[in-house]
């Protein structure tokens, strides 16, 4: 249980990092909290799913930013179409998958449900706390996104039980 709110709060705490402080802060606080979630919590081959939603964030987000979904008022300074604390965010959320969201992925329509009210609610903070304008079909799109990502996971991680470093107090 310990783990779980460690693995949840850190998981915040890179959010806030990145919305607030921009690329470099929010690049520094995520490398520190992935790090740490490599060594003390990761599970054998976990570092497959943070590389993964890496690349899946770069493949969605810059989607959704060359289709006009982000207006940024400080366009990116590198070769990418967001910004990188944008991207970061991925994999930080990948550190949630096997630990403080592990329990969901038994539950496809609460997934599901979760994804499409989260994931767009995750963006409209981040946006407003960051200055970021969206364009009105982004956040319905976002809703369809997450839904079927949180549904996929629910197909690739679903646990038959809650795992067994959860079940005791840490």
């Amino acid at each position: 249980m310990l783990r779980a709110l460690f693995n949840l709060v850190a998981f915040e705490v890179g959010w806030l990092a990145c919305v607030l402080g921009g690329s470099l802060i929010g690049a520094l606080v995520a490398a520190a909290i992935i790090t740490a979630h490599l060594i003390w919590l990761a599970r054998p081959g976990e570092w497959h799913w943070l590389a993964g939603f890496a690349g899946l964030g770069l493949i969605v987000d810059g989607g959704l930013a060359l289709a006009g979904g982000f207006i940024f008022t400080n366009p990116p300074w590198w070769p990418l179409p967001l910004p990188l604390w944008l991207w970061i965010l991925w994999p930080l959320f990948a550190t949630l998958l096997q630990h403080s969201l592990a329990w969901l992925w038994q539950h496809p329509g609460l997934a599901m449900l979760g994804g499409a009210v989260s994931g767009p609610l995750s963006y409209f903070g981040g946006a407003q706390l960051a200055g970021i304008e969206l364009a009105p079909w982004l956040l319905p799109a976002q809703a369809v996104i997450w839904a079927l990502l949180c549904l996929w996971l629910c197909r690739r991680l679903k646990y038959p039980s809650m795992p067994h470093d959860y079940n005791a107090t840490g």
